[in-house]
């Protein structure tokens, strides 16, 4: 490809017709020419209606692309158009006015095109991105011509820089005209030359400078959008090997007879929801309803996901890895598109800190880092092209999560235009530990109700796939589990996340429509069914020399986890791994009889289902509850439980401790439950409170306990549960339903305290919670009738419909719908004058379900429907549309209507 002949067929009078159309026409919207414009302001293809629609804007690329082309080998149209169209439009994302980009390099401003458009040429062959540079080259030189011509402002302020721009495209015999300036443009000149901040970007060059740049096209090596052939080829390679490697799930018991060890992620994949971080939930309110995670993170560059272990964290993750991978992101996400995914574990580097960029590619697991040109990674990042995607933090010894925080500090500092997505466990750092550093935050919601009845139908579809033996039950099995999901209220309480929602699903089929009632006996079960089980139904014999029961390989793993929990890790070298198993060995004589160390630690990774090797040399649990389960089970095996009051106020204990209450004997428990209440050495006044919320938190999981210690556990937190903020009052909602028996009566406090007890209260995804907010119902405050009805979605539709919903005086309410089954149920209460529309739905669905149509007054969109509001003309009587700050603004909407964007 020979650039010169290129740029020879890009002639003025092809070119600058075909730019002249990227912005409006003269006219009141053209702008001032008495003063500066911002860009975002000139171009023609932007706005409700513009005048370049997109398919003009694609064939005005295509013409350019078209002459360019020539007979250049190897080089597919529709893809450099695409990129070009993608390049252009970026135009009205610049934040920058014309005089500022007219005092640019066309080179210089070529690359602040492609800046805001990371990735652009990723897809692309060497030739292909090197003629979309050479194009785009062209194109920045007769669209800062074109701002010089367009205003007498600008071509008075940057005289130097308008007679250069004309030479470049005309030749040194045609310089522009220059307008005379009235007496106010020169005083406005005058005024801009003062002296001040400097303007952005750096400053114009000499004409002799610009005409060297002009008379040097780009190097194919170094083309505009700042990406070498060599790091195009590799970014290719590299997407496609991060697809592979992240597209999969675990799916536990699928088929016990037929099951691979993972589904395809594409496949598996459902979708989560999130809810708003500290920073935001005091302000929202029950009226913030959960979003969609694309919906959530679109347009935030800096955000940590919290989420319960089980919640999706890391799927959502690896979802995000493949997605930006294979350029398939849903147009909410489209500020992800081109950008290169990083998958960060922090589990595999928790010991050795962070890594840095130059490991990267190791840390992410990639198998051919080597094969990396020297300094990509740091090119991606220099250039704000990256996705890190951390997932874990948690995972990182709490002495260590401060410096980790200091270093996620210096590197958004230091590489700035990158996105950044954590994950965390919820409680494992404090609320807003990234602010500083300019991070939002996220919490992942639990499953509601339809996650839960979706979650199992494609569970049991992917089953069916298997041609299983119990096919033709597989159907039955999926009616029973969902009806027992909906009535029973220990099963509902389970079925919060997609890890339990799929033991729940395994075990059910497994135990032929059995399920256990409690959460040990539910891991128990899933114990039982991974290590004894899965591989007898697949009637596989000992390949490997080693056949043990289902108590030594529970044993033995117990040795593993609780050696992780002693030394606050979630992995552990094979090494250190062997040796733990050579340690405690002897006491297991049906272990140690059938091979060494090496053999058995080799049975328990390929055979059991429970660990995995994430990275040469490593080893860890498939998840971290199994983990916290067998650890808690090897403490209470050692009544060791100085150990778990020593750590008892460490967030990432809580499961553990949880846990051992349930698998302790009668007077552990009660020693263990007293151990919290009591002071603890070292033990701040926040930690103590924590500890004591945790007692009770715990009644619920012992099977027996003496009434004096349930006795004690009440009186010492009564008065802890009645908060005095918002974020206090929902933070007492992980306590459970216990919490409900110790809130004092609803009928006797004050409005604000009756506000929090509802928070409190509705923050408790737990049927039990409705028979305390009957006690609510009928107050006429304001903000309590809100919290009140917000809740809907967490509970029993019909039953809190009829027991709360139907009391709640309408009077300025917007009265929330989430799902078609509320929406229909509002009905049969006969309407509601002011509706929130919370979830998704379709016009045709909203438009048959809110009945009476002429009751509808108000309606507020909390919820973004993705189409225009041309709809809403079948109520007649609908004089507002109140528009969420979360949503993007609304179209279509019936003249007449005001809209209020929050």
């Amino acid at each position: 490809m020979d650039p010169t002949s290129i740029v020879a067929r890009l002639t003025p009078h092809v070119v600058d017709p075909l730019i002249r159309r990227l912005f409006v026409a003269d006219g009141p919207a053209a702008g001032p020419a008495d003063r500066a414009v911002r860009i975002s302001r000139l171009v023609s293809f932007t706005g409700e209606k513009p005048d370049l629609a997109e398919e003009e804007l694609h064939g005005l690329a295509a013409a350019l692309v078209e002459r360019g082309w020539g007979a250049a080998p190897g080089v597919g149209k529709p893809a450099v158009t695409a990129a070009l169209v993608r390049s252009l439009r970026a135009l009205a994302d610049l934040g920058m006015d014309d005089v500022d980009a007219a005092r640019l390099l066309p080179a210089e401003f070529a690359r602040r095109l492609c800046a805001a458009v990371p990735g652009v040429t990723r897809h692309l062959t060497a030739n292909e991105a090197r003629l979309h540079g050479l194009l785009l080259d062209v194109a920045a030189r007769h669209i800062l011509y074109f701002f010089t011509r367009r205003s007498a402002y600008v071509a008075a302020t940057l005289v130097e820089e308008t007679r250069t721009l004309a030479e470049l495209l005309h030749g040194p015999d045609a310089a522009a005209p220059l307008p005379a300036p009235r007496t106010a443009e020169v005083k406005a000149v005058r005024d801009h030359a003062a002296p001040g901040p400097a303007a952005p970007g750096p400053a114009a060059p000499d004409s002799a400078a610009a005409d060297t740049t002009a008379a040097h096209p780009a190097d194919p090596a170094s083309p505009a959008c700042g990406t070498t052939a060599q790091d195009t080829a590799f970014e290719a390679r590299y997407a496609d090997r991060t697809a592979a490697l992240h597209n999969h799930l675990t799916i536990f018991g699928i088929d016990l007879a037929h099951s691979p060890d993972s589904w395809p992620l594409d496949a598996a994949y459902l979708g989560l929801e999130c809810e708003p971080g500290p920073q935001d939930a005091d302000a929202a309110g029950p009226d913030e309803p959960p979003l969609p995670a694309e919906q959530a993170l679109s347009g935030r560059g800096q955000v940590l996901v919290r989420g319960v272990a089980g919640s999706g964290k890391t799927t959502l993750l690896q979802w995000l890895a493949v997605a930006t991978a294979r350029d398939e992101l849903p147009e909410a996400l489209a500020g992800l598109r081109g950008r290169v995914p990083f998958l960060l574990p922090v589990r595999r580097f928790a010991r050795e800190g962070l890594p840095s960029p130059a490991t990267f590619l190791h840390a992410v697991g990639y198998q051919e880092a080597g094969a990396a040109p020297d300094g990509w990674t740091e090119r991606v990042l220099g250039a704000g092209r990256a996705l890190l995607l951390i997932d874990g933090i948690d995972e990182a010894p709490e002495s260590d999560r401060e410096q980790v925080r200091r270093k996620l500090g210096e590197w958004t500092l230091r590489y700035p235009g990158n996105v950044w997505i954590i994950t965390s466990r919820p409680s494992a750092v404090p609320g807003n530990w990234l602010a500083d550093d300019g991070f939002g935050e996220v919490s992942l919601a639990p499953m509601n109700r339809e996650d839960v009845a979706a979650f199992i139908q494609r569970w049991h579809r992917a089953a069916a796939q298997q041609s299983p033996a119990d096919l033709d039950r597989l159907g039955h099995y999926e009616r029973t589990l969902l009806n027992a999901v909906r009535i029973t209220r220990d099963l509902g309480r389970l079925a919060t996340n997609p890890l339990m929602c799929g033991l729940l699903c395994a075990l059910h089929r497994d135990r032929r429509g059995y399920l256990p009632n409690g959460r040990k006996e539910l891991y128990d079960a899933a114990l039982s069914m991974l290590l004894e089980r899965r591989d007898r139904e697949r009637a596989m014999a000992a390949t490997d020399g080693v056949e043990l029961t289902r108590q030594p390989k529970i044993q033995l793993l117990q040795k593993l986890a609780h050696w992780m929990l002693v030394n606050g890790r979630s992995e552990m070298d094979r090494a250190t791994a062997v040796g733990t198993l050579a340690r405690h060995l002897p006491a297991i004589p049906d272990a140690a009889r059938q091979g060494g160390p090496e053999d058995v630690f080799r049975h328990l990774l390929n055979r059991t289902g429970l660990l995995r090797e994430p990275t040469p040399g490593t080893v860890d649990f498939v998840h971290r509850t199994f983990q916290d389960y067998l650890a808690a089970r090897a403490t209470v095996q050692q009544h060791d439980f100085r150990l778990l009051l020593d750590h008892a106020h460490h967030a990432d204990w809580e499961d553990v401790i949880r846990m051992a209450v349930a698998l302790a004997r009668p007077d552990e428990c009660a020693a263990l439950l007293d151990g919290l209440l009591a002071p603890h050495p070292g033990v701040r006044a926040a930690e103590a409170r924590h500890r004591k919320l945790l007692a009770a938190a715990c009644l619920e999981h012992a099977t027996e306990l003496d009434p004096a210690v349930r006795t004690r556990v009440r009186r010492f937190t009564r008065d802890m549960v009645r908060p005095t903020t918002p974020s206090a009052a929902r933070a007492l909602g992980w306590i459970g339903p216990i919490v409900l028996e110790m809130l004092p009566d609803p009928t006797h406090v004050s409005d604000r305290e009756a506000q929090l007890l509802a928070i409190t209260a509705t923050s408790i995804a737990d049927d039990m919670a409705i028979d305390y907010l009957t006690g609510l119902r009928d107050r006429a405050h304001h903000e309590v009738r809100a919290q009140l009805a917000g809740a809907w979605r967490h509970h029993d539709t019909d039953r809190y419909a009829r027991e709360i919903i139907a009391h709640l005086e309408p009077a300025e309410l917007y009265f929330p719908v989430s799902d078609l089954a509320e929406l229909h149920t509002l009905r049969r209460l006969g309407g509601r004058p002011q509706l929130r529309i919370a979830g998704p739905f379709t016009p045709d669905q909203l438009i048959e379900g809110i009945r009476p149509a002429e009751g509808l007054t108000r309606l507020w969109l909390a919820y973004d429907l993705g189409v225009s509001m041309e709809w809403l003309s079948a109520f007649p009587n609908l004089d507002t549309l109140r528009v969420g700050r979360r949503i993007p603004p609304v179209r279509g909407v019936p003249e007449g209507m005001s809209v209020v964007q929050m």
